[in-house]
């Protein structure tokens, strides 16, 4: 195999692959739409593509021109050289036309050659004429004693011509595909600086949407982008004032209907009658008990949610948080809970509020063991990057689907029948927020649910 044909296979399986993902972008994107930088793309492909195709159409031109001016010149050049050779046969010699051109059949297989007499007859035909494809043409007149005796026409085939432009062509499809690569290479720089700012915004008001006001718009560059930021960071100070309130109190009167409705209708049967009777006084008793242990529950979930949010951390002290995670999985045992706890490399120190921070790993552990399975451990491992402390809590089970995007909003249970309050989670996005951090589900299950916990390390 040659270079040429090597080099000719490699940018065709290139440009068909490209062309192939460039396709399988568009089907996709039917669905999403286009993304900004496939737009960027499209754009500059096209640009570049019409820029190739130009060029090339201007070069294949201008090499076509010239192998046909290099043809003639050639069928010129031998046609000049054969009237002048018949021109001193039939002057010096005293030849007919004819004779001469009996005496040029040897040069027919070299030379598309043709002689004609003044009247236009044929004296000598042999090659190609003049009205094949792939050939030029080139008739000089004979000159003898100063009167034109006939004329010779000379045949050219343009092989020349197929043979350049074979040999442009692997060039060619080499540069298209440079030019496609670097059309998206720059459509991927351009538009990532054009995407990027937008979908951290993005995530940014997917997050408030979910419910976590205190999250802060991240930093953009660019007025336009700035301005949108502004925009969403106005929207999210909106959000904690009053419309927040109203919705606050809506979810809170959602979520004390069922309990105030059960005491209502306990104390109406009681009343009723059922207060003497010594088998059903007990149990609509127990029933108004339960109803008031769970919205004590909640108004005290709900204040500690309020002041860690209102308040933030008031006492900042260097907190070991190995030591709490240790104590942590120690009262999950006392209970007949398993626990595997894994300490990595690091010293674990974080700044903060160290009965905050207990409460946050006991809602997230809590959280693992209530929505695991009953005979599966928990497992808690702890490790140390260069400037922040992680703590991951898996469990194994599931998250449900419809629960998944509203998992750290207030009221969200799936327990609500065993006395779940929903706002664990919620109280727990809160602390770390406020010491600075961030926690995630990184892992919905099955097999795992994984969150994960980051606060900033201390030096």
């Amino acid at each position: 195999m040659t270079i040429q044909t090597f080099l000719i296979a490699l940018s065709s399986v290139a440009l068909i692959l490209f062309v192939a993902f460039i396709a399988s972008r568009l089907l996709r994107s039917r669905a999403a739409g286009l993304s900004i930088r496939m737009q960027i793309f499209l754009a500059l492909a096209a640009i570049v593509g019409a820029f190739a195709f130009g060029v090339g159409v201007l070069v294949i031109d201008r090499v076509k021109a010239r192998a046909t001016l290099l043809a003639e010149e050639s069928a010129r050049s031998e046609a000049t050289a054969i009237a002048a050779l018949v021109s001193n046969e039939m002057e010096v010699r005293g030849r007919s036309l004819d004779d001469v051109g009996r005496d040029l059949v040897a040069l027919k297989g070299e030379i598309a050659l043709s002689l004609f007499a003044p009247d236009g007859r044929s004296v000598l035909e042999a090659g190609k004429s003049p009205g094949d494809p792939g050939v030029v043409s080139v008739t000089v007149p004979i000159t003898a004693n100063g009167e034109q005796v006939g004329t010779v026409r000379v045949v050219k085939a343009t092989l020349v011509i197929q043979l350049m432009l074979a040999d442009f062509a692997p060039t060619i499809l080499t540069i298209s595909v440079v030019l496609g690569v670097a059309a998206a290479i720059a459509a991927a720089l351009i538009g990532g600086t054009i995407a990027a700012p937008i979908e951290k915004l993005t995530v940014f008001a997917v997050r408030v949407s979910e419910g976590q006001l205190l999250s802060r718009s991240p930093p953009v560059h660019g007025r336009e982008v700035t301005e949108l930021a502004n925009a969403l960071e106005t929207m999210r100070r909106e959000l904690e004032g009053r419309p927040f309130v109203e919705t606050f109190a809506a979810d809170l009167s959602h979520e004390l209907k069922n309990p105030v409705a059960a005491i209502r209708a306990s104390a109406e049967v009681l009343s009723d009658g059922a207060l003497d009777d010594p088998t059903e006084a007990p149990r609509f008793v127990a029933r108004i008990q339960e109803a008031t242990t769970r919205i004590e529950a909640l108004l005290g979930e709900l204040l500690s949610l309020a002041k860690i949010e209102a308040r933030g951390v008031t006492e900042s002290e260097r907190v070991e948080l190995a030591a709490i995670v240790r104590e942590a999985a120690a009262r999950v045992r006392e209970r007949g809970g398993k626990v595997e706890l894994s300490l990595l490399s690091g010293s674990f120190s974080v700044r903060g509020d160290a009965l905050w921070l207990a409460r946050l790993v006991d809602n997230l552990i809590d959280n693992a063991i209530e929505h695991g399975e009953p005979d599966a451990p928990t497992r808690i491992a702890l490790r140390q990057t260069k400037d922040q402390v992680a703590i991951t809590v898996t469990n194994r089970g599931a998250v449900a689907e419809h629960v998944r995007k509203r998992l750290f909003r207030r009221f969200v249970t799936t327990r609500a029948a065993r006395g779940g309050t929903g706002l664990g989670l919620a109280i727990a996005r809160a602390v770390a927020e406020a010491h600075g951090g961030a926690i995630s589900c990184s892992s919905f299950g099955p097999p795992d649910v994984v969150f994960t916990l980051t606060l900033p390390v201390v030096a």
